[in-house]
């Protein structure tokens, strides 16, 4: 597979990887412990397509999906990370990535896979940016061009992850959520209310996709923050 290479520019939104730079972290290890829970949540079924949502902004869920990417990619898998999210994308801020090309060019036939597809620094890890946001995001991921997509990169990669728009705000996750083998969702202690929690999940539960379970991010323990994961 041709793949380009990241082409690495500062950005002041770039998000810290803790699993790549301090893979023995405590934080590094509960995100193992949620890639271990998704495995077991799917004991019967192969998980090779996942999407990692939030009820709203600002819950962390790009930087649980980043993190989330590294440490499959740990394991020796290959992982492709996308960015699904084609109003507010933010993967190519992680990887200091141009965002010229994308996702959003492939589903519209400009580009391939392949050309669209980046190297990291990450050992296994590509990722493919959202690319220039489109005037019709939901259209785009409700096509046939984004089923024959996904079954391109699910026989490509061992397992493709989706960054997708939070639940509540549009369509998007749950347009999403019928393609892929499996959902996550993504809640802030402190700051996501009961109520949009639950109405996230019940938005998530009559899609195809199995809601695999809700990762509680930014919980204090000991002076440090955990993510925890919990099944529904």
């Amino acid at each position: 597979m041709a793949r380009r290479k990241n082409h690495s520019r500062p950005n002041n939104k770039m998000r810290n990887l803790i699993t790549k730079l301090n893979p023995k972290s405590p934080i590094s290890e509960q995100y193992r412990t949620i890639r271990t829970n998704i495995q077991y949540a799917s004991v019967d079924e192969t998980i090779k397509s996942l999407l990692v949502t939030s009820s709203g902004p600002g819950e962390g869920k790009s930087t649980t999906i980043a993190n989330l990417a590294v440490v499959y990619a740990q394991t020796g898998k290959k992982v492709l990370l996308i960015d699904a999210d084609l109003r507010k994308p933010t993967v190519h801020y992680t990887f200091r990535l141009d965002n010229l090309r994308g996702l959003s060019n492939i589903l519209v036939g400009e580009t391939t896979l392949n050309d669209s597809v980046n190297r990291t620094d990450v050992e296994n890890l590509d990722v493919i940016s959202c690319g220039p946001i489109p005037p019709n995001p939901s259209e785009l991921l409700a096509s046939r061009k984004m089923d024959a997509f996904l079954r391109e990169a699910t026989d490509a990669y061992d397992i493709v992850i989706f960054d997708t728009p939070p639940v509540l705000a549009v369509t998007d996750a749950q347009i999403m959520a019928n393609i892929v083998d499996g959902s996550l969702l993504v809640v802030r202690s402190g700051q996501t209310n009961i109520e949009a929690a639950t109405k996230a999940k019940e938005a998530l539960e009559p899609a195809k996709a199995k809601l695999l379970g809700t990762v509680l991010n930014g919980r204090e323990k000991k002076a440090s923050n955990y993510y925890y994961y919990g099944t529904n």
